[in-house]
């Protein structure tokens, strides 16, 4: 009897003992719904900043038209046509910076009326010994006469043969053939252009561009890229030591053709005859542009 009591009594404890003890998971998902959550982390990713590879800020070139570019369309046109002014640098000793510029200036970078619709880059009017197509356009008078060409490369060899031909630029050919910042000026001072900030629109787009390469390409010079923080670089140019051309407003013995002026007129205006004006500033025909400096003394 008292071991029956004995058993009953330890069998009791055990029953308590393992009724304390917390429940065994006895599946795989219990086992999992039991494991304490740990916060998840990921390996850390490297960024790489990706910088915007197109520049598409917009502006406006005002030259024969109104045209809005971005710097991509720039940019474009500079590698369309690069061969051709280093090709023109070469052969006839214009900068290919200056062309290129130019082109970017006179035709909208390509995207300009002119250009579009006469493949004309440059604004380059008839004059009287043209003799090939030509296309309607306003200008500085309505409806005036402008070279139309098959192919964009010829405007460009016309542009060459133009500065070349005409005894108005001869003193750019007296600078050095790289020196940009002297041909952009004297651009303006012999007459190309009406626009007292034309040369330094033609330098913006060098030294934005890097235009000036190409000119190293063809002189064999290295190419330092324009660094606004270290000196700029200085031009040969002097235009109050150059002999042949005076920027002086001020100067009594120099002319600015303005709209509507001719020969004829200015030479009544200064009583000089026609033919020693255009002695005095080695015209050969009869031709004039706004802005251009003529000596009437």
């Amino acid at each position: 009897m008292i071991k029956k009591i004995v058993l009953f009594f330890t069998l009791l404890i055990l029953v308590s003992c393992s009724s304390g003890k917390p429940a065994i998971a006895t599946t795989k998902k219990a086992a999992a719904a039991q494991r304490p959550r740990v916060a998840a982390t990921k390996k850390p990713v490297r960024t790489i900043k990706n910088y915007p590879s197109t520049n598409n800020t917009t502006e406006v070139i005002q030259s024969t038209s109104r045209t809005v570019v971005t710097g991509d369309l720039i940019s474009n046109y500079v590698l369309q046509y690069k061969d051709i002014a280093m090709g023109n640098m070469r052969k006839y000793g214009i900068p290919a910076s200056i062309i290129l510029a130019q082109g970017i200036l006179e035709s909208g970078a390509g995207k300009g009326d002119l250009a579009v619709a006469a493949n004309n880059h440059f604004g380059i009017k008839c004059h009287k010994d043209w003799l090939g197509e030509s296309v309607r356009h306003d200008d500085d008078s309505s409806q005036e006469c402008f070279r139309k060409y098959r192919e964009a490369s010829e405007s460009y060899r016309d542009h060459a043969l133009f500065l070349v031909g005409k005894n108005r630029y001869a003193v750019l050919f007296t600078y050095e053939k790289d020196d940009y910042k002297a041909w952009s000026k004297g651009l303006r001072a012999c007459g190309y252009a009406t626009d007292p900030k034309y040369p330094d629109k033609l330098i913006s787009y060098i030294e934005r561009y890097n235009l000036h390469q190409y000119d190293c390409q063809v002189t064999g010079k290295n190419y330092t890229p324009i660094n606004k923080t270290a000196p700029a670089r200085k031009s040969t140019y002097d235009p109050a030591s150059d002999p042949k051309i005076s920027l002086s407003s001020n100067d009594p013995n120099l002319y600015e053709v303005q709209k509507g002026d001719t020969l004829y007129s200015i030479s009544k205006k200064f009583n000089i005859l026609v033919d020693e004006l255009k002695q005095k500033n080695n015209l050969t025909d009869n031709a004039l542009s706004i802005g251009q400096l003529l000596k009437v003394k």
